[in-house]
């Protein structure tokens, strides 16, 4: 089975999600069996089935790639208010927003919290809470240009996704699914994820909240720093504030 790897990072931290399969709504789905038929080419992944009933977004002939739109994400822990910017990444906002309104994501654990020197982030977007569930569907990348280089690493190869940043973890390129991740501290990253959003104040202080308060120990891991975080994070609601 294939899996999706969360973040890929200087300090060797890999987690893995993966990215399920839905049924096509017939439509949206043209031209190729399981695939939408604008420009976003949505994807359906039958050899992972999915993690929730979503049928593919809705792919019209031009994207939306205008304008912010913001996001409720209500959690048990605090809210995040996240902005969505259409003109960084627009099949990815359209894709969230899907999700969003088909309720994908309400009742939902952010399985994965790091806590790595170089990479701080909250994961969410799996409705198994395994870290290895997804729509069932599959969409390009749309990846960031212009970030700043990651001050220690002299080739240029890392750059800083910075505190606040809403990104989609992928399994390599062209393999997003539903799987995002917060960071709540600046990150290095390569430059391979696709960042389609921002976090506000308020959330900001949501993940610092599960953040302080570590992360899921084992006897054999009595002090880790990649794991499900002591303080369980549940998305209650997710929902758009704005026009779709």
């Amino acid at each position: 089975m294939r899996k999706t790897s969360v973040i890929a990072c200087a300090v060797l931290a890999v987690a893995s999600l993966l990215v399920a399969t839905a049924p096509a709504d017939a439509a949206e789905a043209a031209g190729t069996p399981g695939t939408t038929s604008g420009p976003c080419g949505y994807m359906a992944t039958p050899d992972d089935p999915p993690a929730r009933p979503v049928s593919l977004p809705p792919d019209p002939k031009h994207t939306p790639d205008k304008g912010i739109v913001k996001v409720l994400v209500a959690t048990n822990q605090g809210p995040m208010l996240l902005s969505l910017d259409r003109a960084k990444a627009p099949c990815t906002v359209q894709s969230f927003l899907h999700l969003a309104k088909s309720r994908f994501y309400d009742f939902t654990t952010c399985h994965r919290l790091t806590l790595y020197p170089t990479l701080k982030v909250l994961q969410c977007g799996d409705p198994s809470g395994t870290g290895e569930g997804g729509p069932g569907y599959s969409y390009k990348d749309e990846l960031p240009t212009g970030l700043p280089n990651w001050p220690t690493d002299p080739t240029g190869v890392s750059k800083v996704y910075a505190r606040g940043t809403v990104a989609m973890a992928n399994a390599g390129p062209d393999t997003n699914g539903s799987q995002f991740f917060l960071v709540f501290g600046d990150s290095r990253l390569r430059p391979d994820y696709t960042i389609f959003g921002s976090v506000d104040r308020l959330g900001l202080a949501t993940l610092d909240r599960v953040a302080a308060g570590g992360i899921v120990s084992t006897p054999d891991d009595p002090a880790p720093v990649d794991g499900a975080p002591v303080r369980k994070t549940d998305i209650l609601v997710a929902r758009s504030l704005g026009s779709w």
